[in-house]
């Protein structure tokens, strides 16, 4: 276990989605931990080695151990560590905080990286940060790396993901209604599910705190459009549970429901097409959502798992909160799609090793 004396080393790039939300929690928990850029190619050699797969981040444990998958680490890391956690104890908190956090993952991924490569601005500034900060060890000039980079990125997280052109509209839109909801909730209370952190709020940091709070383009709407979200970036990243006195609230709070409402319309429809896709061996699907249509969408057999797990842990609960869960989401359109499918097809025992180690990358990219 990390001690003041043997942090937990953090592998990841410093603007990384994944790193950064990693980096939010091991604050809000006062885990000691050492932010180290990783170099391509060295770096994913040795990360495959560990863990079997590259991505980002990787957590090196004092031990040795490697661990990978932000969701599964936090789990773990809510285990080992003692003191006041990030996951409610009231089981319907606990479902939808943990709800909201793969909401925040898996969803809200393509339009951070949609702001960060589509716009000139973003795709200048990322582009050179990481082509100095990981690909260090690429024997060519930076414009070339940067160059690469842009390509890379575009090919593999946004127009290569499903944003055409005739998504933008529609994505940014959606952006726009999610700032408005959380300028809302943060008009009125420092934290999604009151006055102190939980794991819905580290699942935000990811699109929040590396992407849209730092990359240009986003950065200035929410300085214009949703100030209280920008104050809540700050807060949390200031946050530390030991010394938070505040409560979650002891109900879900109303205006959590339109957030849910979406993942609703939106989200688990999209795992449902995607393990439809993963079933017929599809490496691409085409779907609208919300009137927003994404044509040549990767299929990502990780997501399968994503859904699984939301059912296991709705499974989990005893039967009086498995009913009064059901109500709620019900009433906001997340049931249906949550059972649509009888069956999932994961593969045999796909990723029982996490947090040591891993079948499949959210999304993989040829590298």
């Amino acid at each position: 276990m990390p001690t003041d004396s043997a942090p937990v080393v953090l592998h990841g790039s410093n603007i990384s989605y994944f790193t950064g939300k990693m980096e939010n929690y091991f604050r809000v928990r006062s885990i000691p931990y050492q932010l180290q850029s990783p170099t391509y190619p060295a770096h994913r050699d040795r990360m495959v080695k560990k863990v079997g797969v590259h991505q980002m981040p990787a957590v090196e444990l004092p031990d040795g151990r490697w661990m990978t998958d932000s969701t599964v680490m936090i789990q773990w890391f809510e285990k080992e560590v003692p003191g006041s956690g990030v996951i409610p104890d009231d089981p319907v908190l606990r479902f939808v905080s943990l709800l909201l956090e793969d909401w925040a993952d898996e969803w809200w991924w393509r339009p951070a990286m949609h702001y960060r490569w589509h716009y000139p601005e973003g795709a200048r500034f990322a582009s050179f940060h990481l082509a100095t900060e990981v690909l260090g060890g690429l024997p060519l000039p930076v414009w070339a790396k940067r160059r690469m980079m842009v390509h890379r990125q575009r090919s593999g997280y946004t127009e290569g993901d499903g944003i055409r052109p005739e998504s933008v509209a529609g994505v940014e839109a959606g952006v726009m209604r999610l700032l408005g909801q959380l300028e809302g909730i943060f008009s009125h209370r420092p934290f999604l599910l009151g006055d102190r952190p939980s794991l819905a709020d580290i699942g935000f940091s990811g699109p929040f705190f590396r992407h849209f709070a730092l990359d240009p383009v986003p950065l200035e709407i929410l300085r214009q459009k949703a100030p209280s979200v920008l104050e809540w970036v700050a807060r949390l990243w200031n946050t530390r549970l030991e010394s938070c006195s505040g409560q979650w609230n002891t109900q879900l709070p109303d205006d959590i429901g339109p957030l849910l409402s979406d993942i609703g319309r939106a989200y688990l429809p999209y795992l449902c097409a995607n393990a439809e896709a993963v079933a017929a061996d599809k490496q691409r699907f085409d779907i609208e959502l919300g009137g927003v249509p994404y044509q040549g969408a990767r299929t990502s057999r990780y997501r399968v798992w994503c859904l699984a797990q939301l059912r296991e842990h709705y499974r989990k609960l005893d039967e009086a909160d498995q009913s009064t869960l059901k109500v709620l989401l019900e009433q906001h359109g997340c049931w249906e799609p949550l059972w649509r499918l009888a069956t999932l097809p994961l593969s045999p025992a796909q990723e029982n090793q996490l947090p040591f180690r891993a079948d499949a990358k959210m999304l993989a990219v040829n590298e």
